[in-house]
């Protein structure tokens, strides 16, 4: 089998497994992302590779294996710092904050929050809900760590840009796609000022 056949077997495989997840079809999404993997590994498309890792961590995630998901994604991260893509990375690694936050470890979580944060504002074209959603999880990890002042500060910022990507122009999003996150951010912000 060619490289270029591996990589068009892995891409599908990969469509199939996003399709499986959206579909709610968990093991049938990580089987596709599995077979992805090893096909992208013999593909010479180190892109493809770390996406369809990086997927499959998502998977993991989806079905409550942190400590599988967590390997996975740091396994994409190491692999897209070879691509010089600081985008695709700041997702990633937000997604590793995320995981670490979420099993109690917020000083693991912090220099991962940190880093995204500092390729995020470095680039200019950074999706607007990325950001949020960024900035959401680095809230967290700073009142989790006791910071309620810089949460407070975050929370403020994260709630504008919600706000932001409903009122732009053309948005795919609805306003019952970002309230979540609007509201979040304004509990949040009363529950830190208030304590």
């Amino acid at each position: 089998m060619s490289a270029s056949s591996r990589h068009n077997d892995a891409a599908a495989e990969l469509r199939m497994g996003q399709i499986a997840r959206r579909e709610h079809r968990l093991d049938d999404a990580k089987s596709a992302c599995t077979r992805a993997v090893n096909l992208a590994r013999y593909s010479g498309d180190t892109a493809l590779l770390a996406e369809s890792i990086k997927f499959l961590g998502q998977i993991e995630r989806d079905l409550g294996d942190v400590d599988t998901s967590l390997q996975h994604y740091q396994e994409a991260a190491a692999l897209i710092r070879s691509l010089n893509d600081p985008l695709r990375l700041a997702h990633t690694i937000r997604h590793i904050a995320d995981i670490l936050r979420e099993s109690g470890q917020a000083a693991s979580a912090a220099p991962y929050y940190d880093e995204a944060l500092i390729l995020y504002r470095r680039n200019p074209s950074a999706p607007t809900l990325d950001v949020a959603n960024m900035l959401r999880g680095l809230a967290l990890n700073k009142t989790d760590l006791g910071d309620r002042e810089a949460a407070i500060a975050l929370w403020q910022e994260a709630g504008a840009l919600y706000n932001q990507v409903w009122q732009e122009p053309g948005s795919p999003y609805k306003e019952a796609d970002l309230a979540p996150g609007i509201v979040e951010s304004q509990q949040q912000i009363a529950l830190l000022s208030a304590g």
